[in-house]
């Protein structure tokens, strides 16, 4: 008998920016490393012979969770990627419920006929994840294997070792990253001891709301949290620039003195006049709900993008909405080849500041601005190719 240990990769920017990343090589991200550690504790006591994962950076990393304490080699195997996302890959679900709405109520609902262009399907997936596992378990006779994948390559595994057709795999719950499913293979039968368990993870748990099963009710009820990113319109829409600017800095500073609306439009004016995808608004549904200010010019030297605006409107703060645009910023600076992002933070905007930092920014100096100076924060996204 085989023992096969398959394992969800921790969390990685397409599950915390709610971006379509399935074969595109994103990075883990902060609380993703914190699961990492505590996989690591649950497996310290466990027999493992050997370890395998798919070829893409977020599996690889989790792996090291069994790897750090063992003398054991990291064995790759492509077959084990996630669901090819096609035309689809990293761009935002907010994006692509707007565009093509029945395409993401299949596409969620795991309908097996859903396809886009470029795409796999969910019979391709299941068929080449299984044959990737039989032929680990072949070569791994009364051993035990851990095979770190993706949540929708092992929920469509998952669902022929339980004997369900391919057309109930919406009903199987999605694993949370680092989530465990353990199966016994034993001369061609597979008992499948459990699965999608996560109980070393406490407090480090997705949070998954309560939402319909079919694919239509998962679509509109992802379409409340999800954005997607329309062009500023400059010069038509320059009062609602302005008046997002003012009500940012009165948020940060706690007052207006030092606001230079037409300086703050000059710099927005030269970003769109560059390209017109510099600034943005952040949508949900009809409703805009932020803002995202990029310079494609300033640093491009030195490998880096910055931020010269970052903003939701107040109505909308505390709703998880904000690190969507962070990830809009990551997505569109890192196809330029830049590895850091920069932006500026009010030491006083205390708010911004938590947020900042617990998406991996640190303080790397002080420029003059604000109310006095504005504290320059960094964070590394790397070029990961794929």
């Amino acid at each position: 008998m085989t023992t096969v240990y398959l394992i969800r990769h921790a969390q990685a920017e397409g599950n915390l920016y709610r971006r379509c990343h399935g074969w595109y090589n994103g990075l883990i991200t902060e609380k993703g490393y914190r699961q990492i550690d505590a996989l690591f504790r649950r497996f310290q006591d466990v027999s493992i012979d050997a370890v395998y994962s798919s070829d893409l950076f977020r599996t690889m990393t989790t792996a090291r969770a069994i790897l750090r304490s063992r003398p054991l080699s990291l064995r790759v195997d492509p077959e084990l990627r996630e669901i090819g996302g096609g035309c689809w890959e990293d761009h935002t679900w907010g994006e692509l419920l707007h565009r093509d709405h029945a395409g993401m109520a299949a596409f969620l609902g795991c309908d097996p006929n859903w396809h886009v262009v470029g795409s796999e399907t969910y019979p391709l997936v299941q068929a080449r994840f299984q044959a990737a596992v039989e032929r680990i378990v072949d070569s791994h006779p009364g051993q035990t294997v851990a095979v770190f994948s993706h949540g929708s390559a092992i929920r469509a595994g998952l669902t022929g070792w339980l004997g369900l057709p391919l057309e109930r795999m919406g009903e199987l719950p999605l694993g949370d990253n680092t989530s465990v499913s353990k199966l016994e293979f034993d001369q061609g039968a597979v008992r499948v001891c459990f699965y999608n368990d996560n109980a070393h993870l406490g407090a480090l748990t997705g949070v998954y709301p309560q939402i319909p099963d079919t694919g239509e009710g998962k679509a509109r009820a992802m379409e409340e949290s999800s954005l997607y990113f329309l062009p500023l319109r400059l010069p038509e829409q320059k009062e609602l620039y302005l008046s997002a600017r003012q009500e940012g800095w009165m948020a940060s500073h706690g007052t207006m003195d030092a606001f230079d609306g037409p300086a703050f439009y000059r710099v927005a004016q030269r970003n769109h006049d560059f390209d017109p995808d510099s600034v943005l608004i952040a949508m949900v549904g009809d409703h805009p709900v932020g803002m995202l200010q990029m310079d494609f010019q300033q640093e491009a030297d030195k490998k880096t993008g910055r931020v010269p605006f970052f903003y939701i409107m107040p109505d909308y703060r505390s709703r998880g909405l904000g690190v969507q645009l962070l990830g809009q910023a990551v997505s569109a600076f890192r196809a330029r080849g830049r590895q850091y992002l920069r932006l500026r933070c009010a030491p006083e905007n205390a708010r911004a500041r938590k947020f900042y930092q617990s998406h991996g920014f640190y303080k790397v100096g002080e420029e003059p601005g604000g109310i006095g100076h504005l504290d320059t924060m960094e964070k590394y996204i790397g070029y990961v190719l794929g």
